[in-house]
C-alpha cells in the first residue's frame, strides 16, 4: 500500500495482486496485475479516476488516507466492469457529496450492477470538459475499444491522458513506469491478445484520437504507465494494422499419440516449405502464449482427437478462444483423428467459422496416419505455403 506520484497533484493511489494468476477465471495472468486508480486534486475539485476491484478495497481507502484525501468531489468510471468499480458502492458512502462522472453507457450498467442512485451519477458528453481549478478533464468517449462504455480522460495541462484498458497490461511491478522495451513488449502484447484484439477494427481510430493530444503520460487501468507514449502506440498501430506474418499456429491435443504424429509431421512439412511455426500442447500450454501468437498468425490449425462423437474438450476451447479474440489470420484448418467414427473436425470448423477467414479442407483420419495420410498431411502444408505466398 503505497501512494506515488505521478506529477504535482496526481497520484497513483491503486492496488497491486502481485499473487493473482487467473483474471476473471479466465484470463491467465503469470505476472499478476494492477488495479490502477488516480487521484487528481485541482485548486477547487478533488477527483479520483476508478475504483479498483472489491477485493482491493483496503488497498485503496488506504492509499487515499495516505493521500489525505478528506473530500472527493467527482468519482470517474471510465468503464463499469467490476475490476474498476467494485469499490464504487463503498466510496459513495465515504464521500456522500461524490458524484460519478461518466458515460451514457456506463450509467445504465452502474445503475443495473450496483443500484446506485441515479442522482448520483452525472453524464459526461463526448470532449465535454470539467474545471478542477488549475486542470481541466476533458472526456472522450471511446466505445467498442473495449466494452460499449468506454471513456477515457485527458488533462492537458499535466499531458496525461487516462485510457481505461486500452494500452494496459497485466503486470504487478514496483516500477509506476515501463521503461524496457522487451519488457513492455511481451506485457503489453499478451495484454492486446487477450482483451482488446476483438476490439482491433476499433483501435486505430482511437490511437488517431491520442496521438492527435500533446500526451506525454499514457495512465492505463492495468500495469505500468507509459512515459514514453510512442512505443505503445506503435506497437498497438502494428498489432491492429498491419498484415499477419507468415506464420502457422497449430494448436492441439493428442491423447494416444496419433493426432501428435500427425502434428508432427504437419509442422515439419511446413517448415520444409519456409513457413514459421508455432505449437502449443493444449495439455499442458499457457493460452494466453496461445493467444498472443495468434496476433500476428497467417494461418490458425486446431488438432485433435475424437472423444466419443465429438472433439476433444481443449480442442473445443482453442477453437472458441480463436473465434472469440478475432485474429486476423486469412487462413485456418483442422486435422484429427477418430477410431470407430465422429464429427470432430466439422465441430471445430463450425467452431472457428467466425474467423472470416478462409477454411482450407480439413485431413481427417482414422487411427495412426499410413503412408497415404502422410502424403495428404505434406499436401496440406504444401497448400498453406502456397497460401501464405499469394
Amino acid at each position: 500500500m503505497v501512494v506515488r506520484s505521478i506529477k504535482d497533484g496526481i497520484s497513483w493511489v491503486g492496488a497491486i495482486d502481485w499473487d493473482l494468476r487467473l483474471f476473471d477465471s479466465l484470463i491467465p495472468t503469470p505476472k499478476g496485475t494492477s488495479y490502477n486508480s488516480y487521484l487528481v486534486k485541482g485548486s477547487e475539485k478533488t477527483v479520483l479516476l476508478d475504483a479498483v476491484g472489491e477485493e482491493m478495497e483496503m488497498e485503496l481507502v488506504t492509499n487515499l488516507m495516505t493521500a489525505q484525501a478528506d473530500e472527493v468531489d467527482y468519482i470517474v468510471v471510465h468503464h463499469a466492469e467490476q475490476d474498476h468499480t467494485g469499490c464504487l458502492p463503498l466510496l459513495l458512502e465515504l464521500y456522500p457529496s461524490a458524484l460519478v462522472l461518466t458515460s451514457p453507457k456506463a450509467k445504465e450498467l452502474l445503475i443495473e450492477f450496483f443500484g446506485i442512485e441515479e442522482e448520483r451519477i452525472r453524464v459526461v458528453e463526448d470532449r465535454e470538459t470539467v474545471d478542477l481549478g488549475g486542470k481541466t478533464m476533458q472526456f472522450f468517449h471511446a466505445p467498442w475499444v473495449h466494452w460499449p462504455d468506454t471513456m477515457f480522460t485527458y488533462i492537458p495541462e499535466d499531458r496525461i491522458i487516462f485510457t481505461c484498458d486500452f494500452l494496459g497490461s497485466h503486470l504487478a511491478a514496483s516500477d509506476l513506469y515501463i521503461n524496457d522495451p522487451e519488457r513492455l513488449y511481451e506485457s503489453a502484447k499478451r495484454y492486446y491478445a487477450e482483451i482488446m484484439m476483438p476490439f482491433a477494427g476499433s483501435i486505430p481510430a482511437y490511437l488517431d484520437t491520442i496521438e492527435s493530444l500533446d500526451v506525454e503520460i499514457i495512465a492505463p487501468s492495468h500495469g505500468p504507465l507509459y512515459n514514453n507514449p510512442d512505443l505503445i502506440l506503435g506497437y498497438y498501430r502494428e498489432w491492429a494494422t498491419a498484415d499477419p506474418k507468415n506464420t502457422a499456429v497449430i494448436a492441439y491435443v493428442s491423447m494416444h499419440g496419433s493426432t501428435k504424429k500427425m502434428v508432427d509431421i504437419l509442422g515439419n512439412a511446413l517448415i520444409g516449405e519456409g513457413v514459421d511455426v508455432e505449437r502449443f500442447n493444449l495439455a499442458e500450454s499457457d493460452i494466453g502464449l496461445l493467444a498472443m501468437s495468434l496476433v500476428e498468425a497467417k494461418t490458425v490449425i486446431v488438432a485433435t482427437p475424437t472423444v466419443l462423437f465429438g472433439a476433444h474438450p481443449l480442442a473445443i476451447y482453442a477453437a472458441y478462444l480463436a473465434a472469440a479474440i478475432k485474429p486476423k489470420a486469412k487462413y485456418a484448418t483442422v486435422i484429427g483423428s477418430f477410431g470407430w467414427g465422429g464429427k470432430a473436425v466439422k465441430q471445430i470448423a463450425d467452431i472457428i467459422a467466425p474467423l472470416k477467414c478462409e477454411v482450407i479442407e480439413p485431413v481427417y483420419i482414422k487411427g495412426h496416419p499410413t503412408e497415404k495420410d502422410i502424403t495428404a498431411i505434406k499436401e496440406l502444408a504444401k497448400t498453406i505455403a502456397a497460401k501464405h505466398a499469394e
